[in-house]
Protein backbone atom coordinates (compact mmCIF):
# COMPACT_ATOMS: atom_id res chain seq x y z
CA UNK A 1 0.00 0.00 0.00
CA UNK A 2 1.38 3.69 -0.65
CA UNK A 3 2.05 5.89 2.15
CA UNK A 4 -1.06 8.12 1.41
CA UNK A 5 -0.07 10.82 4.10
CA UNK A 6 3.10 11.51 2.26
CA UNK A 7 2.13 15.50 0.15
CA UNK A 8 4.43 13.90 -2.38
CA UNK A 9 1.92 11.99 -4.04
CA UNK A 10 -1.09 15.04 -4.17
CA UNK A 11 1.33 17.91 -4.75
CA UNK A 12 1.79 16.06 -8.37
CA UNK A 13 -0.50 14.07 -10.76
CA UNK A 14 0.32 10.58 -11.48
CA UNK A 15 0.82 11.75 -15.30
CA UNK A 16 3.04 14.65 -13.80
CA UNK A 17 5.52 11.91 -11.70
CA UNK A 18 5.93 9.43 -14.07
CA UNK A 19 7.00 12.01 -16.82
CA UNK A 20 9.57 12.82 -14.35
CA UNK A 21 10.69 9.25 -13.64
CA UNK A 22 11.31 8.89 -17.53
CA UNK A 23 12.92 11.87 -18.03
CA UNK A 24 15.29 10.93 -15.26
CA UNK A 25 15.47 7.39 -17.31
CA UNK A 26 16.50 8.83 -20.23
CA UNK A 27 19.43 11.32 -18.72
CA UNK A 28 20.37 7.62 -16.96
CA UNK A 29 20.74 5.92 -20.49
CA UNK A 30 23.34 8.85 -21.82
CA UNK A 31 24.86 8.76 -18.59
CA UNK A 32 25.60 5.11 -19.43
CA UNK A 33 26.07 5.27 -22.85
CA UNK A 34 28.72 8.23 -22.34
CA UNK A 35 30.84 6.20 -19.74
CA UNK A 36 30.61 3.28 -21.52
CA UNK A 37 28.86 1.13 -18.22
CA UNK A 38 26.79 -1.96 -18.54
CA UNK A 39 25.84 -1.09 -15.30
CA UNK A 40 25.87 1.95 -12.33
CA UNK A 41 25.06 0.89 -8.75
CA UNK A 42 23.70 4.13 -7.15
CA UNK A 43 23.75 3.77 -3.32
CA UNK A 44 23.96 7.40 -2.22
CA UNK A 45 20.60 9.06 -0.60
CA UNK A 46 20.76 12.30 -2.63
CA UNK A 47 20.97 10.31 -5.83
CA UNK A 48 18.30 7.59 -4.74
CA UNK A 49 15.55 10.28 -4.15
CA UNK A 50 16.89 12.17 -7.05
CA UNK A 51 16.18 9.01 -9.55
CA UNK A 52 13.02 8.10 -7.89
CA UNK A 53 11.68 11.77 -7.85
CA UNK A 54 11.59 12.01 -4.26
CA UNK A 55 9.92 8.52 -3.47
CA UNK A 56 12.49 6.77 -1.68
CA UNK A 57 13.78 7.56 1.20
CA UNK A 58 16.63 4.85 2.07
CA UNK A 59 17.50 6.33 5.47
CA UNK A 60 17.69 4.08 8.77
CA UNK A 61 20.76 5.49 10.33
CA UNK A 62 20.67 9.10 10.49
CA UNK A 63 23.94 10.26 9.83
CA UNK A 64 24.89 7.02 7.14
CA UNK A 65 25.56 8.22 3.42
CA UNK A 66 24.21 4.85 2.08
CA UNK A 67 21.12 3.25 2.97
CA UNK A 68 19.10 0.11 3.50
CA UNK A 69 19.17 -0.75 -0.38
CA UNK A 70 21.08 0.12 -3.32
CA UNK A 71 19.56 0.79 -7.29
CA UNK A 72 21.04 -0.87 -10.08
CA UNK A 73 20.62 0.52 -13.73
CA UNK A 74 21.48 -1.44 -16.23
CA UNK A 75 22.48 -0.67 -20.29
CA UNK A 76 19.55 -2.31 -21.21
CA UNK A 77 17.05 -0.75 -19.05
CA UNK A 78 16.76 -3.09 -16.29
CA UNK A 79 16.14 -1.40 -12.96
CA UNK A 80 16.56 -3.28 -9.66
CA UNK A 81 16.84 -2.32 -5.75
CA UNK A 82 19.43 -4.74 -3.78
CA UNK A 83 18.20 -5.10 -0.33
CA UNK A 84 18.16 -7.52 2.75
CA UNK A 85 15.19 -10.04 4.12
CA UNK A 86 14.82 -7.99 7.18
CA UNK A 87 14.33 -4.58 5.18
CA UNK A 88 12.79 -5.98 1.62
CA UNK A 89 8.81 -6.02 3.43
CA UNK A 90 8.86 -2.38 4.33
CA UNK A 91 10.08 -1.29 1.29
CA UNK A 92 8.06 -3.13 -1.45
CA UNK A 93 4.92 -1.38 0.58
CA UNK A 94 6.39 1.74 1.62
CA UNK A 95 8.89 2.98 -0.79
CA UNK A 96 8.95 1.07 -3.92
CA UNK A 97 5.23 0.82 -4.39
CA UNK A 98 3.79 1.66 -7.71
CA UNK A 99 7.78 2.24 -9.03
CA UNK A 100 8.97 -0.31 -12.05
CA UNK A 101 12.16 -1.37 -9.81
CA UNK A 102 12.55 -5.69 -9.45
CA UNK A 103 13.25 -6.36 -6.19
CA UNK A 104 16.47 -8.59 -5.36
CA UNK A 105 16.70 -9.53 -1.91
CA UNK A 106 19.88 -11.41 0.08
CA UNK A 107 19.56 -12.63 3.38
CA UNK A 108 20.64 -9.97 6.44
CA UNK A 109 23.56 -12.18 7.46
CA UNK A 110 24.99 -12.76 3.82
CA UNK A 111 24.51 -9.83 2.28
CA UNK A 112 26.73 -9.50 -0.88
CA UNK A 113 26.36 -6.31 -3.09
CA UNK A 114 29.19 -6.88 -5.75
CA UNK A 115 27.60 -10.61 -6.04
CA UNK A 116 24.68 -9.48 -6.41
CA UNK A 117 25.50 -6.83 -9.15
CA UNK A 118 27.51 -9.56 -10.94
CA UNK A 119 24.50 -11.68 -11.56
CA UNK A 120 22.76 -9.37 -13.53
CA UNK A 121 25.85 -7.13 -14.97
CA UNK A 122 28.12 -10.62 -15.47
CA UNK A 123 31.43 -9.39 -17.21
CA UNK A 124 30.06 -6.10 -18.35
CA UNK A 125 31.67 -2.75 -16.88
CA UNK A 126 29.73 -1.37 -13.38
CA UNK A 127 30.61 1.73 -12.12
CA UNK A 128 29.13 3.56 -8.46
CA UNK A 129 28.70 6.82 -7.17
CA UNK A 130 30.18 5.53 -3.80
CA UNK A 131 33.43 3.29 -3.24
CA UNK A 132 31.64 1.28 -0.77
CA UNK A 133 31.41 -1.95 -2.95
CA UNK A 134 34.83 -1.59 -4.63
CA UNK A 135 33.24 0.06 -8.30
CA UNK A 136 34.70 3.11 -9.77
CA UNK A 137 33.27 6.29 -9.17
CA UNK A 138 31.37 8.09 -11.25
CA UNK A 139 29.95 11.36 -9.86
CA UNK A 140 26.04 11.71 -10.64
CA UNK A 141 25.66 15.21 -9.51
CA UNK A 142 26.08 16.74 -13.04
CA UNK A 143 22.66 14.80 -13.84
CA UNK A 144 20.64 16.65 -10.88
CA UNK A 145 21.94 20.05 -10.66
CA UNK A 146 19.24 21.56 -13.09
CA UNK A 147 15.28 20.67 -11.80
CA UNK A 148 12.76 19.65 -13.52
CA UNK A 149 9.05 20.83 -12.83
CA UNK A 150 8.51 18.13 -10.63
CA UNK A 151 11.35 19.33 -8.30
CA UNK A 152 10.72 22.75 -8.53
CA UNK A 153 6.88 21.81 -7.27
CA UNK A 154 8.19 19.95 -4.64
CA UNK A 155 10.75 22.54 -3.02
CA UNK A 156 7.66 24.98 -2.87
CA UNK A 157 5.79 23.02 -0.41
CA UNK A 158 9.04 22.84 1.28
CA UNK A 159 10.50 25.73 1.37
CA UNK A 160 7.33 27.34 2.34
CA UNK A 161 6.98 24.67 5.30
CA UNK A 162 10.78 25.03 6.46
CA UNK A 163 10.35 28.99 6.28
CA UNK A 164 6.89 29.22 8.64
CA UNK A 165 9.00 26.84 11.37
CA UNK A 166 11.69 29.63 11.34
CA UNK A 167 8.96 32.42 11.77
CA UNK A 168 6.80 30.70 14.14
CA UNK A 169 9.99 29.38 15.88
CA UNK A 170 11.29 33.49 15.98
CA UNK A 171 8.76 34.94 16.56
CA UNK A 172 8.56 32.57 20.17
CA UNK A 173 12.29 33.53 20.70
CA UNK A 174 12.69 35.28 24.49
CA UNK A 175 15.90 36.34 26.13
CA UNK A 176 16.83 33.71 28.63
CA UNK A 177 16.41 31.02 26.25
CA UNK A 178 19.45 28.39 25.88
CA UNK A 179 20.49 27.86 22.27
CA UNK A 180 19.77 24.26 22.77
CA UNK A 181 15.73 25.83 23.30
CA UNK A 182 16.39 27.45 19.92
CA UNK A 183 17.28 24.24 18.28
CA UNK A 184 14.71 22.20 19.64
CA UNK A 185 12.09 24.74 18.98
CA UNK A 186 12.96 24.36 15.27
CA UNK A 187 13.43 20.44 15.29
CA UNK A 188 9.92 19.68 16.47
CA UNK A 189 8.45 22.16 13.95
CA UNK A 190 10.29 20.40 11.38
CA UNK A 191 10.04 16.86 12.44
CA UNK A 192 6.35 17.09 12.82
CA UNK A 193 5.95 17.70 9.05
CA UNK A 194 8.57 14.83 8.01
CA UNK A 195 10.95 17.20 7.17
CA UNK A 196 14.68 16.34 8.21
CA UNK A 197 16.86 18.56 10.34
CA UNK A 198 20.31 18.64 8.99
CA UNK A 199 21.92 21.45 9.45
CA UNK A 200 22.07 23.51 13.58
CA UNK A 201 23.72 26.81 13.57
CA UNK A 202 21.50 28.67 16.43
CA UNK A 203 23.44 31.01 18.48
CA UNK A 204 23.25 33.78 20.74
CA UNK A 205 24.49 37.15 21.25
CA UNK A 206 28.44 37.06 21.27
CA UNK A 207 28.40 33.90 19.57
CA UNK A 208 26.35 35.09 16.54
CA UNK A 209 29.07 37.59 16.41
CA UNK A 210 32.64 35.47 17.35
CA UNK A 211 31.63 32.61 14.59
CA UNK A 212 30.39 32.34 11.41
CA UNK A 213 29.28 28.53 12.04
CA UNK A 214 28.34 29.20 15.80
CA UNK A 215 26.79 25.43 16.10
CA UNK A 216 24.20 25.63 19.42
CA UNK A 217 26.30 25.05 22.59
CA UNK A 218 24.73 26.52 26.26
CA UNK A 219 24.77 30.36 25.88
CA UNK A 220 21.52 31.98 26.40
CA UNK A 221 19.96 35.01 24.22
CA UNK A 222 20.17 38.29 25.73
CA UNK A 223 19.75 40.74 22.65
CA UNK A 224 20.56 38.55 19.58
CA UNK A 225 19.64 35.42 18.49
CA UNK A 226 19.87 33.48 15.17
CA UNK A 227 18.20 30.74 13.92
CA UNK A 228 20.52 29.31 10.87
CA UNK A 229 19.35 25.98 9.76
CA UNK A 230 19.29 23.51 6.10
CA UNK A 231 16.53 20.62 6.25
CA UNK A 232 15.59 17.77 3.78
CA UNK A 233 12.62 16.14 2.54
CA UNK A 234 12.64 14.34 -0.64
CA UNK A 235 16.18 14.52 -1.10
CA UNK A 236 15.67 18.68 -1.64
CA UNK A 237 17.88 20.90 1.18
CA UNK A 238 16.46 24.28 2.20
CA UNK A 239 18.48 26.76 3.55
CA UNK A 240 17.46 29.61 5.76
CA UNK A 241 18.85 32.32 8.31
CA UNK A 242 16.33 34.78 10.41
CA UNK A 243 17.91 36.60 13.23
CA UNK A 244 15.43 38.78 16.21
CA UNK A 245 17.05 41.66 18.40
CA UNK A 246 15.88 42.61 21.74
CA UNK A 247 15.60 46.24 22.74
CA UNK A 248 17.25 49.12 20.53
CA UNK A 249 19.91 47.47 17.87
CA UNK A 250 23.35 49.64 18.03
CA UNK A 251 23.79 51.80 14.61
CA UNK A 252 27.40 48.99 13.85
CA UNK A 253 24.83 46.17 12.88
CA UNK A 254 22.25 48.15 11.62
CA UNK A 255 25.13 49.22 9.42
CA UNK A 256 26.35 45.58 8.62
CA UNK A 257 22.33 44.26 8.13
CA UNK A 258 21.92 46.84 5.36
CA UNK A 259 25.41 45.99 3.84
CA UNK A 260 24.56 42.68 3.77
CA UNK A 261 21.28 43.22 2.19
CA UNK A 262 23.07 44.93 -0.83
CA UNK A 263 25.68 42.03 -0.75
CA UNK A 264 22.37 39.74 -1.00
CA UNK A 265 20.83 41.69 -3.95
CA UNK A 266 23.59 41.67 -5.83
CA UNK A 267 24.23 38.08 -5.56
CA UNK A 268 20.71 37.53 -6.82
CA UNK A 269 20.34 39.64 -9.31
CA UNK A 270 23.60 38.04 -10.54
CA UNK A 271 22.44 34.69 -10.69
CA UNK A 272 22.01 34.37 -14.28
CA UNK A 273 22.39 31.41 -16.96
CA UNK A 274 25.73 31.06 -18.06
CA UNK A 275 27.12 32.95 -14.29
CA UNK A 276 30.36 31.14 -13.36
CA UNK A 277 30.41 30.47 -9.86
CA UNK A 278 33.93 32.58 -10.44
CA UNK A 279 32.02 35.50 -11.96
CA UNK A 280 29.38 35.02 -8.74
CA UNK A 281 32.38 35.04 -6.09
CA UNK A 282 33.25 38.72 -7.81
CA UNK A 283 30.30 40.08 -7.48
CA UNK A 284 30.22 39.48 -3.53
CA UNK A 285 33.65 40.83 -3.69
CA UNK A 286 32.72 44.11 -4.91
CA UNK A 287 29.61 44.09 -3.09
CA UNK A 288 31.16 44.13 -0.32
CA UNK A 289 33.94 46.75 -0.90
CA UNK A 290 31.34 48.71 -2.25
CA UNK A 291 29.35 48.89 0.96
CA UNK A 292 32.69 50.15 2.85
CA UNK A 293 33.83 46.07 4.28
CA UNK A 294 36.46 45.07 1.87
CA UNK A 295 38.10 41.29 2.36
CA UNK A 296 35.03 39.84 3.64
CA UNK A 297 34.32 37.41 0.99
CA UNK A 298 37.28 36.28 2.30
CA UNK A 299 35.74 35.14 6.07
CA UNK A 300 33.08 32.68 4.97
CA UNK A 301 31.79 31.49 1.74
CA UNK A 302 28.97 33.13 0.29
CA UNK A 303 26.78 30.21 -1.05
CA UNK A 304 25.88 29.36 -4.12
CA UNK A 305 23.65 26.28 -6.22
CA UNK A 306 22.19 24.28 -4.16
CA UNK A 307 20.19 20.98 -4.26
CA UNK A 308 20.37 17.36 -3.07
CA UNK A 309 23.23 18.98 -1.13
CA UNK A 310 22.93 21.98 1.05
CA UNK A 311 25.74 23.33 -1.11
CA UNK A 312 25.85 21.64 -4.63
CA UNK A 313 29.26 24.13 -5.01
CA UNK A 314 29.71 27.46 -3.63
CA UNK A 315 31.09 30.73 -5.19
CA UNK A 316 34.81 30.66 -4.90
CA UNK A 317 37.75 31.93 -7.05
CA UNK A 318 38.09 30.22 -10.49
CA UNK A 319 35.47 28.18 -10.15
CA UNK A 320 33.77 26.84 -13.30
CA UNK A 321 30.67 25.84 -12.11
CA UNK A 322 27.89 27.51 -14.33
CA UNK A 323 24.37 28.67 -13.50
CA UNK A 324 21.38 26.53 -15.78
CA UNK A 325 18.02 26.97 -16.96
CA UNK A 326 15.89 26.14 -13.87
CA UNK A 327 18.51 25.51 -10.82
CA UNK A 328 18.24 26.02 -6.61
CA UNK A 329 20.07 28.56 -4.93
CA UNK A 330 21.08 29.66 -1.04
CA UNK A 331 23.02 32.92 -0.78
CA UNK A 332 24.68 33.35 2.41
CA UNK A 333 26.31 36.82 3.00
CA UNK A 334 27.67 38.21 6.41
CA UNK A 335 29.03 40.30 8.41
CA UNK A 336 30.23 39.54 12.14
CA UNK A 337 26.50 39.64 13.93
CA UNK A 338 24.65 39.86 10.62
CA UNK A 339 23.62 37.53 8.04
CA UNK A 340 21.01 37.07 5.19
CA UNK A 341 20.03 33.56 3.94
CA UNK A 342 17.53 32.31 2.02
CA UNK A 343 16.61 29.97 -0.55
CA UNK A 344 15.60 30.30 -4.11
CA UNK A 345 15.01 29.12 -7.77
CA UNK A 346 15.94 31.06 -10.72
CA UNK A 347 14.17 30.01 -13.65
CA UNK A 348 15.08 31.77 -16.37
CA UNK A 349 14.55 35.46 -16.32
CA UNK A 350 12.36 34.93 -13.19
CA UNK A 351 13.68 34.44 -9.97
CA UNK A 352 11.45 32.41 -6.63
CA UNK A 353 11.65 33.18 -3.30
CA UNK A 354 11.06 30.04 -1.44
CA UNK A 355 11.67 31.12 1.91
CA UNK A 356 9.48 33.49 2.09
CA UNK A 357 8.41 35.06 5.83
CA UNK A 358 5.70 37.98 5.52
CA UNK A 359 5.01 38.35 9.25
CA UNK A 360 9.02 39.24 9.47
CA UNK A 361 10.63 42.41 8.23
CA UNK A 362 11.96 42.59 4.93
CA UNK A 363 14.83 45.31 3.51
CA UNK A 364 14.03 46.02 -0.27
CA UNK A 365 17.30 46.50 -2.17
CA UNK A 366 17.16 47.71 -5.87
CA UNK A 367 19.39 46.81 -8.55
CA UNK A 368 19.65 47.75 -12.05
CA UNK A 369 16.05 48.77 -11.91
CA UNK A 370 14.77 45.13 -10.42
CA UNK A 371 14.00 44.93 -7.00
CA UNK A 372 14.85 42.39 -4.86
CA UNK A 373 13.90 41.55 -1.28
CA UNK A 374 16.25 40.34 1.90
CA UNK A 375 15.04 38.80 4.83
CA UNK A 376 15.52 41.80 7.92
CA UNK A 377 16.17 41.26 11.76
CA UNK A 378 13.04 41.39 13.58
CA UNK A 379 13.26 43.85 17.05
CA UNK A 380 10.96 43.00 19.84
Amino acid sequence: MAVSCDPLFKLLSLEARQQELTEKQKLLARFLDENELDAYLICRHENIAWATGGQVDLHVGLLREIGVASLLITRKGGRYYLTTSNEAPRLRDEEFQGLDYEPVIQPWYAADVPAAVGKIAGRGRVASDDPTYGFPVHSLKPLRLELTEGEAVRYRWLGTQVAAAAANALELLRPGMRETEMQSMVAARLLEKNIQPSVFLTAADDRVRSYRHAVPRCASVSRLGMLNFCARRWGLCISITRLVHFGRMESELEDKFAAVAKVNAQLLHATREGATADELFSVAQYAYADCGFPGEEQMHHQGGATGYWEREWVARPTGAERVLRRQAFAWNPSLQGAKIEDTVIRDGDALEVLTKTPTLPVVETIVAGETYYSAGILLA
